[in-house]
């Protein structure tokens, strides 16, 4: 099962996230199958940059966005 999700990235205390396509058996930071975006949550507002037309193109394949991810994807207008 592909699923979109987030996978962890900067330092200790300083978050950042990139929105991927993986494999659900596939650990957080493991590998994966594309970068479709990115996540910032420490921006004021959070920074949120995601390339709908590849989200669609996934969605359309039968990937399955987490929780989080389905939040994001609301918010940048998909």
């Amino acid at each position: 099962m592909v699923k979109i999700r987030l996978t962890r990235k900067g330092a200790k205390k300083k978050p950042f996230y990139r929105v991927i396509v993986t494999d659900s058996r596939e650990r957080r930071d493991g590998p994966f199958l594309e970068i479709i975006g990115t996540y910032d949550p420490l921006k004021n507002p959070s920074e949120i940059k995601i390339n709908t037309e590849r989200a669609r193109h996934w969605l359309g394949c039968g990937a399955q966005p987490t929780s989080v991810v389905k939040k994001l994807l609301k918010i940048s207008g998909l």
